[in-house]
């Protein structure tokens, strides 16, 4: 699939250059006009992951360790990568406000770059119409700019999960080693911005045997992918280990996501659930240690499946549904276009998106259809039990946007094809009024 750009026509790169030309352009403007003011929190509070980032950068420069809410100590709250790439960024252009700039200019670009991923990908699962169709509604789609100006994981995460997708593909129909070490390595990369992508070549196990790739091959793909994986994983546990004296997979606040998932609406447990369990303060519930975190989330979920089924079952589906997919990851307005313009937008996109991807499944083949419908089906399991929210579930827009376009693609089709269907018996009707003695 990377190969593919080369061989396409001249008119199709000309086409995408230019889309992600002017989706640059427009990012490093956004970056440009609204600044700092697309943070989330106050540099001196350090009230929000974006400026805890920028100070972990800082800190990460000036001193070579680690932190994120620890004060000057070590950390392995968060996992590193953006504190080492924007410190990358720091080291080159300024501590301040060059160095965080020149981050959001890259951000830029990597949005840019999005595009010729985007339109692969939907050209493989579906044609070359409904690419086009993708690669406009991805290059106007608003949060995407307030990404490149924010200082977050979301914008470098979503262009390493498209990378990883188009490279699983290729791995799959190309069933060469070296791409299973792609997968491997793309699949670490993208842990060490989030560690949620960790399980996702696991997705591979349905695609192989849908290929009917034979059990020799499965095995020995499965240890290139986590080879790859564990070498490119090494330095970070070995730094954990020797720094804190214990092996951490990835962070050593994995638990806390789970517990805060059981929150509704951010209201504590009913009175009963405390009347129920009397050894948790209301207080203190959603404090203490990892372990007792997952404990306490166990305990509240047990409850309110008991006593409050369908409410807790509409939380842990419906919910968080909305929640990650129909919730825009547009935290402050681009040039004044409000939050309730670009909600509206996302409900039109997402729902949009199921129509098509209900249609898609009715009508195509199947297998084309099976990466993204694996990679949607993953990243929404595997936040179901935690936290949900829109951070979360943007990464995955691309695919609502992918199943929007193959129905419009589609219900132009059909319109085109009634329009025709009319014409035709427009001029039967008119050839029998010319021979009226038929």
């Amino acid at each position: 699939m990377f190969s593919t750009y080369i061989k396409e026509e001249a008119s199709t790169r000309r086409f995408l250059l230019i889309v992600s030309s002017a989706v640059f352009i427009l990012s490093v403007i956004v970056v440009l006009v609204h600044g700092d003011r697309l943070l989330l929190g106050d540099p001196l509070k350090l009230n929000n992951d974006d400026v805890k980032y920028i100070h972990s950068a800082r800190v990460l420069l000036q001193e070579g360790t680690l932190v994120y809410n620890s004060g000057d100590k070590p950390s392995a709250f968060i996992m590193p990568g953006l504190p080492i790439l924007l410190s990358g960024f720091m080291a080159i252009f300024g501590e301040e406000h060059g160095g965080v700039t020149a981050f959001r200019i890259f951000q830029s670009l990597l949005q840019a770059l999005c595009i010729f991923p985007v339109y692969h990908i939907a050209r493989y699962t579906f044609n070359h119409r409904v690419a086009v169709i993708s690669t406009v509604l991805v290059a106007l789609y608003l949060p995407d700019y307030f990404t490149s100006g924010s200082v977050l994981t979301e914008g470098t995460y979503r262009t390493i999960i498209l990378l990883l997708l188009c490279a699983m593909i290729t791995a799959l129909h190309s069933r060469k080693t070296s791409w299973y070490i792609v997968v491997g390595l793309l699949t670490a990369a993208s842990a060490y911005f989030k560690p949620q992508a960790s399980l996702f070549p696991c997705m591979m196990l349905f695609l192989w045997l849908a290929y009917r790739y034979s059990f020799k091959e499965i095995v020995r793909f499965t240890a290139t992918i986590l080879a790859a994986y564990i070498v490119l994983l090494l330095p970070w546990w070995i730094r954990n280990v020797f720094t804190f004296g214990h092996f951490i997979l990835f962070t050593s606040s994995a638990g806390s996501p789970f517990l805060l998932g059981t929150r509704m609406n951010y209201q504590l447990p009913s009175a009963g659930f405390f009347a129920a369990y009397p050894q948790y303060d209301p207080k203190t519930i959603f404090m203490g240690s990892d372990s007792d975190a997952i404990a306490k989330g166990l305990d509240i979920l047990k409850y309110g499946l008991v006593h409050d089924p369908l409410k807790y079952i509409y939380h842990y589906t419906i919910g968080r549904f909305y929640s990650l997919y129909l919730v825009p990851f547009y935290l402050h307005d681009i040039f004044s276009i409000r939050k309730a313009v670009v909600w509206t937008i996302q409900i039109v996109i997402v729902s949009a998106g199921l129509v098509g991807m209900v249609w898609a499944c009715i009508r195509k083949n199947w297998k084309p259809l099976l990466p993204v419908l694996l990679t949607i089906a993953y990243f929404t399991a595997i936040h179901l039990p935690f936290v949900a929210m829109s951070r979360y579930g943007y990464p995955m827009t691309f695919i609502f946007v992918m199943f929007a376009s193959y129905a419009i693609a589609q219900a132009l089709s059909a319109f085109q094809k009634a329009k025709t269907n009319r014409k035709e018996v427009n001029k039967h009707v008119e050839s029998i009024g010319d021979h009226p003695g038929i």
